[in-house]
């Protein structure tokens, strides 16, 4: 067993850092990062946020490794794959109350008879990857299944043996201290196994992670957990977005996984939930049932612009550059001397909203050829100074700019 102090030797040793001179306008105020460090751990995971799919907002405890194996396949067959979606992320719920007679976790024996090495197996024969969820406490939120505090190695291992690539690290029902303390326990037995897995800390934002985070893990939760409903949903972007100049390659600000296709909000409001997530560089895991999603559903989520927006390699999280009352600007830099830009209306009545360039980053006398990434058409002229356009209720308008 490597020493403490070796295992720091080569945690530094692995540590990429990138450099990156930007100019970023954040609420009408120009902030200047000359330097970002980004610990990538020893994998080089996580240089464009995950994108994938996670059981639970949409199946909480009520998962099968049938639903897993359909869930991949639909991954396949809609073609969603080739748009990025490669994690297949089993949440809470999946093992025995019990650990076996080694101290091991053990899937449970009802709806995961196969065990998670065979479902593993099936998931990487589809040419994705396999997620699972463990917390950082006695037992998991659901209290149906051992936590791992105390147990960080040999589940570590376990995750490794059975072929995991991302792990979910919740924070429930734990000692006491610190998740500063407790969160990098797992991410050292994570890196002692030599197998790259995704680490994903869901501590909910308690204790700021993303000004620690990014020594951790590769995201880190800045929110309580989301749930269906409008308001949830713009208030998590809302606390998302104070922490922007925190997240970049290597460590991403995660606002929780999207709601898109679970219904009970309307098409409109989902398409800005999602352009937000997009836009912020948020972690893009679907939330709802793939198998049956509805066309609407599936226009959204395979939106390749809106998505390329979220994958770009510069890496900087968008943020809320204007507000007028319930009329917002959101707006990031993205590579090739581009911005992405989002005229955000969460109010009650349909409303026009200008973006000024002095605003979103730019010169006012910058000439930029726009395009709408949801009508996937560009506008007829160039423009310079400001867009203006109309924005319906609870809805958002997303642009990518191009200066000339």
């Amino acid at each position: 067993m490597a020493s403490t102090s070796g295992l720091l030797v080569v945690f530094l040793a692995l540590t990429l850092t990138l450099d990156l001179s930007l100019a970023y306008v954040g609420n009408g105020q120009k902030q200047v990062f000359n330097r970002i460090s980004r610990n990538l751990l020893h994998n080089g995971l996580a240089r464009t946020p995950p994108m994938g799919w996670n059981s639970w907002n949409h199946f909480a405890c009520d998962i099968n490794e049938k639903v897993i194996k359909e869930t991949a396949d639909a991954l396949v067959s809609t073609g969603f794959n080739k748009l990025g979606y490669e994690y297949v992320n089993i949440d809470d719920c999946w093992a025995e109350y019990k650990r076996d007679k080694d101290g091991r976790l053990v899937a449970n024996s009802t709806t995961f008879p196969s065990g998670i090495k065979a479902l593993s197996d099936y998931v990487h024969s589809k040419g994705l990857k396999l997620g699972i969820y463990s917390d950082a406490g006695f037992f998991t939120c659901s209290e149906r299944q051992p936590g791992s505090l105390g147990h960080e190695q040999i589940d570590a291992d376990t995750f490794a043996e059975w072929g995991v690539d991302y792990l979910k690290y919740d924070n429930c029902l734990t000692d006491g201290s610190k998740p500063e303390l407790r969160y990098p326990k797992m991410r050292d037995a994570l890196l002692k196994t030599g197998r790259p897995i995704f680490y994903s800390l869901c501590e909910w934002g308690v204790d700021d992670p993303a000004t620690w985070g990014a020594k951790v893990g590769h995201s880190w939760r800045t929110t309580p957990d989301i749930n269906n409903t409008w308001i949830s949903i713009i208030n998590r972007a809302d606390l998302n977005n104070r922490w922007a100049q925190y997240a970049g390659p290597g460590g991403w600000n995660d606002p929780d996984m999207l709601e898109v296709g679970n219904g009970n909000v309307t098409r409109e409001e989902y398409r800005a939930h999602f352009s937000l997530w997009a836009l912020m560089k948020s972690p893009l895991l679907i939330g709802c049932d793939v198998r049956s999603m509805s066309p609407g559903t599936v226009d959204i989520l395979s939106n390749a612009e809106v998505i390329a927006v979220n994958q770009d390699p510069l890496g900087i999280q968008g943020k809320k550059v204007y507000k007028h009352g319930d009329l917002e600007v959101w707006a990031g830099p993205l590579s090739g001397n581009r911005t992405a830009v989002i005229l955000f209306n969460r109010g009650e009545s349909k409303a026009a909203i200008t973006a000024k360039w002095k605003d979103i980053g730019l010169n006012p006398s910058d000439e930029v050829k726009v395009r709408n990434l949801w009508k996937h058409k560009d506008l007829m002229n160039p423009r310079t100074g400001s867009l203006t356009s109309s924005v319906k209720p609870h809805s958002c308008k997303m642009y990518l700019f191009t200066t000339i």
